[in-house]
């Protein structure tokens, strides 16, 4: 599927520019030793060019949390993609004989002297907890802010949002570097750099042009994408098969202060008929409105109503935190929907990234998928294209080949029917990663159709990874009924998509465990194998609306504006039960590990 050589090259390059020794002063502890500075691609903070202001220094004794990802040996990495792909691809006779944790934890076989090290390091310079992740390639650190600044020869700060100077965070306001007999350990420290876009407030209070009926006893509703609006366009059931829960679990991830008030679930269920439960939240929730988690609950509930939901939340975006803890789980959720991403730009960083994709990697080979939605500002991503020189800003964690991307569409005209490209709809190609195995004949099509009228390849990166993969309304000319705050509002972006296209994977999982199968778990190979069971998007185009040369156009078949097209919910079940039937989907198979 995804070849590893490009992240050979990467990573080759980053340690010959990033293995330079800083010989540091005696005056500390460890003095006379030889220091390497890690992440040596990503820039210390520019007061010039982030949103983030730097504050004063935090109390010494102030708490704090890192993340510590350590060295995977890189035999053991390239096993984890080849079975990776072989129990994702429907035509492997390993398809769907995923790995337990412990399963995970041997394939990886991160030392145990190589964890103990660098745990010991950690506590021998003040940290109050040292835990290791279950598969032994992670440690969460808690530490105060002087022993951090003495592990890792930097100085901590506090910083605040420009948009939002209540919201304060501890980064490190210049490199960081660690002994050199343990900077080969550690390949680096999350979120020490890193700093979180805050997420682009959702496009709210918007009418609807539809002119199908209400189905939902809010007059509010009138005009806007429903559940039963879905239900028709996606061919959805009219009623859920209890066999579809039993045994099946699905998730959304929320960020940021997205919490979800109970009485706005309460009331949308009552006037859309949907059961807009949630079963189980992780991370702790305040009875306040987010229009982002209510969106992603009530759209999610809509689709699938009889799978039991758990929300998982955390204060903070850190995506590689996020991946870490769903990949820690020992009963996981099979289905998870993000609404919240980044410019690969924006990740400062091949490590992080690398590290993030690793932990796809571990969840993939678990039966876990992972939806995220491609993001709302077409191909100029939250950077903008550039005005002098043009550059599209593919999006991350969108862009990834361990992932699904869900793009978004509006219809074509006022009533349930054809669907046309969202201009906001976030789509293109990677800068970072290669063109996967699973997609190249349809992005090779792409590229070769006349009717692409592709843009001046300057603008873009040719042999990039193409996002997304599928996609689900979400336009601003369609937008959907959500309760919020006690009242009705229309609402747009593909964070309505992706909950949308992940309920109904997670109605197809129910089909699949029904019949005493495993969960579909990385979906991409499914997808691309399955094309005729989408709804193909063959109009429109991704530029975000400003610019009319801008983007990709819609054609025939998978392109970067829609991907394969939305959801055919009755050829969906029909493909994947046929699955179901067949000796490749036996889960049987012995792996050694």
């Amino acid at each position: 599927m995804m070849p590893i050589s490009v992240w050979r090259r990467t990573l080759a390059f980053m340690l010959l520019t990033s293995m330079l020794t800083v010989v540091v002063a005696a005056s500390s502890p460890q003095e006379d030793q030889q220091w390497v500075s890690l992440e040596r691609d990503v820039p210390s903070h520019n007061p010039a060019t982030s949103s983030w202001v730097r504050g004063v220094r935090p109390s010494p004794d102030l708490p704090m949390t890192l993340t510590v990802a350590l060295r995977i040996d890189e035999d053991r990495r390239a096993e984890l993609e080849r079975t990776f792909v072989a129990v994702s691809d429907p035509a492997s006779e390993r398809y769907g004989a995923h790995l337990s944790m412990d399963e995970v934890t041997a394939l990886l076989a991160v030392p145990e002297e190589r964890v103990a090290a660098v745990a010991e390091y950690f506590k021998n310079a003040g940290a109050e907890e040292v835990l290791p992740a279950p598969n032994r390639d992670m440690l969460t650190v808690s530490l105060s802010v002087a022993a951090a600044e003495t592990a890792l020869r930097t100085t901590i700060h506090t910083f605040s949002h420009r948009d939002r100077p209540d919201l304060h965070i501890l980064r490190a306001s210049r490199s960081y570097a660690l002994p050199d007999i343990l900077a080969k350990d550690v390949d680096m420290v999350g979120d020490l750099l890193q700093f979180p876009r805050l997420q682009m407030p959702l496009k709210t209070n918007l009418t609807g042009s539809g002119t199908w009926p209400n189905a939902c006893s809010a007059g509010g509703c009138k005009g806007l994408v429903t559940p039963a609006v879905l239900a028709q366009r996606y061919n959805l059931p009219s009623k859920d098969s209890a066999e579809e829960g039993s045994g099946n679990s699905m998730a959304v991830a929320e960020f940021q202060f997205q919490y979800f008030k109970d009485k706005d679930l309460s009331k949308f269920g009552k006037a859309c008929h949907v059961d807009a439960v949630v079963d189980r939240v992780i991370g702790g929730n305040k009875p306040e409105a987010g229009i982002e988690a209510e969106l992603d609950i009530e759209y999610i509930k809509a689709v699938a109503k009889s799978v039991p939901l758990t929300v998982v939340y955390n204060g903070d975006y850190s995506l590689l935190r996020w991946a870490n803890q769903i990949s820690s789980m020992s009963n996981p959720p099979y289905v998870h929907s993000v609404s919240y991403g980044n410019d690969e730009a924006q990740q400062t960083g091949a490590n992080y990234m690398y590290t993030c994709n690793t932990a796809f990697l571990k969840a993939g080979v678990r039966g876990i998928s992972i939806l995220f939605a491609s993001g709302d500002q077409g191909v100029c991503g939250r950077e903008g294209c550039g005005f002098l020189k043009v550059r599209f800003k593919p999006d991350f964690p969108a862009a990834s080949p361990y992932i699904t991307a869900v793009g978004g569409t509006d219809f074509l005209g006022s009533s349930v029917g054809e669907e046309t490209t969202w201009s906001g709809s976030g789509g293109g190609f990677s800068n970072t990663f290669e063109i996967p195995s699973y997609q190249q004949h349809a992005v090779a099509a792409y590229k070769s159709s006349p009717d692409a009228k592709l843009p001046p390849q300057a603008w873009w990166n040719n042999t990039g990874r193409g996002y997304p993969d599928v996609s689900a309304l979400g336009g601003t000319k369609t937008p959907y009924c959500i309760a919020s705050e006690g009242s009705f509002q229309g609402v747009a972006g593909t964070s309505a998509s992706s909950p949308v296209v992940a309920g109904i994977f997670a109605r197809l999982n129910g089909l699949r465990l029904a019949a005493g199968k495993s969960p579909m778990g990385f979906l991409n190979p499914f997808i691309y194998a399955n094309p005729s069971a989408f709804q193909d998007v063959t109009t429109g185009k991704n530029g975000g609306g400003f610019r009319p040369k801008l983007g990709f156009n819609a054609v025939k078949g998978w392109d970067p504006a829609t991907g394969w097209g939305t959801p055919d919910y009755e050829k969906l079940a029909k493909v994947v039960m046929e699955a179901v039937g067949s000796p490749k989907a036996k889960n049987d198979v012995s792996i050694v590990v």
